[in-house]
């Protein structure tokens, strides 16, 4: 069950619109990585994979403690769908990689999860350009 990303009261619709599409995306995000038996988080991680990567530079993406990048990507190794090699320029640290598994595993969490693409898809292509240029400004 996904958390409440903004407090119970709104202050604004527009804010209370916001709290719902945020809701709404996290609830669709973990029923598609649930699909493929995959927490949201193990997914995310999988997403960012499309080139090999360091775990820190995973971490320091994600927002979150190295510590839990090296849980995740562990778990995920357990599963097949990513390895860990050392770094060629520094052999302390590890990059990760999917393997083909984890391709084929990511695009299916990609094609089930169309949240975003149902939402959008219900709008013109002006209230569209609208939107994204709304949603650009109030991220600054």
């Amino acid at each position: 069950m996904a958390l409440p990303s903004g407090p119970v009261t709104a202050s604004s619709d527009a804010e209370a619109a916001l709290f719902d599409l945020v809701d709404v995306y996290d609830r669709a995000y973990e029923a598609a990585a649930a699909e493929l038996s995959l927490s949201p988080a193990q997914a995310c991680v999988l997403g960012r994979l499309d080139e090999r990567r360091g775990m820190g530079a995973l971490a320091e993406e994600l927002g979150c403690d190295a510590s839990n990048i090296t849980q995740i990507v562990v778990r995920l190794e357990a599963l097949g769908l990513v390895t860990r090699e050392p770094n060629p320029r520094d052999r302390r640290a590890r990059l990760v990689a999917r393997t083909p598994r984890g391709d084929e595993i990511y695009h299916r969490f990609a094609a089930a999860f169309t949240f975003a693409r149902s939402a959008v898809g219900r709008l013109t292509p002006q209230e569209q350009d609208q939107l994204t240029a709304l949603l650009r400004k109030a991220l600054g």
